[in-house]
């Protein structure tokens, strides 16, 4: 059963404050599956969540959809991987995913929807739905213990 949340997020600037929130309770061989459609937010979320690891410059998070994974230094290495533009799940098999997953690295994976049955049951999914220009709803879900207490932090740091 998974531990779910969701926030309403009013701008730009709440967006960057969670990711900066949710990148310090990662940890080594986290998996966080990003669903939404183009222009929800989502590479935004994910140069968020590097500045709360800690990232030395930001700027350098790019939406990897041409390059299909980015990779940056941080307190934790971040493997940044973009599902957009694959033919099909066994693309993303082929881009050695599973060694990631079992890595020493954050793993941001951007349209998860289109490879949800490769990831790894025990994950955090985060869904974005644009309801205005910059507002968003967005639904957490933990699936494993680890991602039900990172959430459980999450919504106590927020009251």
């Amino acid at each position: 059963m998974a531990n779910c949340w969701s926030l309403d997020i009013s701008d730009l600037a709440a967006t960057t404050a969670f990711g900066r929130r949710l990148g310090p309770l990662l940890f080594p061989g986290a998996v966080v599956a990003l669903i939404g459609p183009l222009g929800a937010g989502k590479t935004h979320l994910v140069r968020a969540i590097a500045e709360g690891l800690e990232i030395d410059d930001s700027r350098a998070v790019s939406s990897p959809t041409f390059v299909l994974i980015q990779e940056y230094d941080a307190r934790l290495p971040i493997y940044h991987f973009d599902a957009y533009r694959l033919k099909n799940p066994a693309e993303f098999a082929d881009l050695g995913v599973h060694e990631y997953f079992e890595g020493d690295g954050v793993c941001l994976i951007e349209w998860a929807d289109r490879v949800i049955g490769l990831l790894p049951t025990e994950r955090l999914t985060i869904t974005i739905t644009p309801v205005g220009e910059t507002a968003r709803w967005i639904e957490i879900e933990g699936h494993g213990a680890r991602y039900e207490s990172l959430i459980e932090h999450l919504r106590a740091g927020s009251e």
